[in-house]
């Protein structure tokens, strides 16, 4: 069993030192947990409010100040801090996921495969799909657009892994009656069931800009059952890994 939790901070650009403030205000008030997931570029922000996607400006390398406040939240609640990282590696930047244990060693490192269409400034992601251990539980992860591919590219990773961690920054647009297009919940849930693994799911919380597919964090069971935060700041569960 592991205990896990993810926070739907709220959309804001520019303010990583107000992000991570918040992020410890609520798992202050959260219960205790062995995991901690952040939505997608949730630190940097993802899109100014004014419409601005380019990231490079922000980015920096793999052992930088994210890696170092990640270690410091991951220390303070005794639990594995799986978070955003702007990656900066030479010329190529990366929107990357790094997981932080609390004697501050890197456990998880993955870059997303799959950058949106408005991501000209991050490089493909080129590092497999991870497998790693925490505290008995097998983890994977992936973000946001790349659950698209995930079908498939069907990585072994997702069939072996007890959890997949799956950071967002959701955007959904006007519904076209002559297109059926899957929802989170039901791409997610597919997912799950097709590879028999949990998923967590941390998605940008509504702020500026706002925009449709904010909020909705959840998690979903291996038999596709979800579950959604219902108006709280973090959701928190127990996965249960016994396959």
């Amino acid at each position: 069993m592991l205990r896990v939790t993810a926070l739907e901070l709220p959309a804001r650009f520019g303010a990583p030192v107000e992000q991570l403030a918040l992020a410890s205000a609520w798992l202050e008030q959260a219960p205790a947990t062995d995991l901690v997931l952040l939505p997608e570029a949730a630190l940097t922000g993802y899109v100014s409010p004014d419409g601005q996607f380019d990231l490079t400006a922000v980015a920096e390398p793999l052992e930088g100040p994210t890696h170092h406040a990640l270690a410091a939240l991951a220390q303070r609640f005794d639990c594995l801090v799986v978070g955003p990282l702007i990656e900066r590696d030479g010329q190529r930047c990366f929107n990357a996921l790094l997981g932080v244990t609390p004697d501050g060693q890197r456990l998880l490192h993955y870059r997303k495969r799959h950058p949106w269409f408005p991501e000209t400034w991050a490089t493909a992601g080129d590092l497999p799909y991870p497998l790693v251990t925490w505290r008995g539980t097998r983890l994977t992860a992936a973000i946001c657009f790349d659950a698209q591919f995930l079908g498939d590219e069907s990585p072994p990773a997702l069939d072996q892994a007890d959890l997949l961690l799956f950071p967002s920054a959701w955007v959904e647009g006007p519904t076209d009656p002559g297109v059926q297009e899957p929802s989170r919940a039901e791409l997610l849930a597919s997912l799950a069931i097709a590879h028999r693994t949990w998923v967590l799911n941390a998605n940008w919380g509504v702020g500026r800009p706002r925009v449709r597919g904010q909020g909705g964090t959840m998690v979903i069971d291996a038999l596709g059952t979800v579950t959604r935060g219902r108006e709280v700041a973090a959701l928190s569960a127990v996965v249960d890994s016994d396959r």
